[in-house]
């Protein structure tokens, strides 16, 4: 994948990756987490997988594969583990954008023919990295938890009963994304919001649902159920684990529980929602093009 914005050949790719792109302006919603175990879930259906961690502050994803890689060497049981780099840190101001640029490009070096999915996990907030990394996206997955707060990073709401919700400067971010793609090379992002099922009363409830299914229709996303056994997979991160490992019990962090059970469901929901098994998914629009990547990246320069 050459983002340089040249392109090495005058003909049409063999092979591209499929960019899935773990995003939200907001922190705190499991988007390390959701990116973990996609790439878990897409190894072990016999899938090349590399994961990129744009979060270079946190660097969540990079702790994850290292506690995975420290689990098998301390247990010698043998767990997939997905190809992993990630980008150093650079400061966040427009002189560092051209460094960004290039290590990012370094780190979607080659992944086209190595890999058939590539999982990107980016930092809160609005970074130059992340918004690089949507322009390039195929599947877009935002962790959202059910709750007002995080509706509002996602939209602005308006009082109940006054009018419909707007987009957010994250969903405005989103919309520009998806535009400059579809203007690059012809395809659409497709853009899935994952919300998390946090504990709320029924009147809670009744304010969320409503206003998530207007959000979708008016910003052009699909919503799906994420995650709510989150003590659990606070757990899984510290051993490099995830609810989709199947183990045979020679540890003690790997004995399956109710839990671990429900959580593996939650996740192989997600999975089946975002239509990522079932062969690997056409993205609509043109076919791959020479370049498609480079065009789609550089009008953020």
């Amino acid at each position: 994948m050459n983002v340089s914005g040249v392109s090495a050949s005058g003909s049409a790719a063999p092979h591209r990756a499929h960019v899935i792109v773990c995003g939200n302006a907001k922190g705190g919603t499991g988007k390390s987490t959701f990116a973990m175990h996609v790439a878990v879930a897409l190894l072990r259906t016999g899938n090349r997988v590399a994961t990129i961690d744009l979060d270079t502050a946190q660097q969540s994803l990079t702790r994850y594969v290292e506690n995975r890689r420290r689990w098998v060497q301390g247990t010698g049981i043998a767990v997939a583990v997905p190809d992993h780099r990630d980008v150093a840190h650079h400061a966040h101001d427009a002189a560092s954008e051209g460094e960004t640029f290039a290590a990012l490009a370094d780190a979607l070096a080659g992944v086209d023919a190595a890999f058939d999915f590539v999982v990107i996990d980016t930092a809160a907030g609005d970074t130059f990295a992340g918004r690089l990394a949507h322009r390039v996206a195929d599947t877009l997955v935002t962790p959202l938890n059910d709750s007002l707060i995080d509706l509002e990073a996602l939209g602005d709401l308006p009082p109940a009963g006054r009018g419909s919700p707007s987009g957010s400067g994250y969903a405005q971010a989103v919309a520009q994304a998806r535009d400059e793609r579809r203007r690059a090379d012809g395809r659409l992002i497709d853009w899935i919001v994952a919300c998390n099922r946090v504990p709320v009363t029924a009147a809670g409830e009744a304010k969320i649902a409503p206003r998530l299914r207007d959000m979708a229709s008016r910003l052009g996303f699909r919503f799906a159920d994420g995650i709510s056994q989150r003590a659990l997979f606070d757990e899984l991160f510290a051993t490099g684990l995830t609810a989709l490992d199947e183990f045979d019990g020679r540890s003690a962090n790997s004995r399956a529980n109710l839990a671990h059970l429900a959580a593996r469901q939650e996740m192989r929901r997600l999975m089946d929602h975002m239509r990522l098994l079932h062969g690997k998914p056409p993205v609509p629009g043109s076919e791959p093009q020479a370049g498609a990547t480079d065009a789609a990246i550089t009008p953020a320069l």
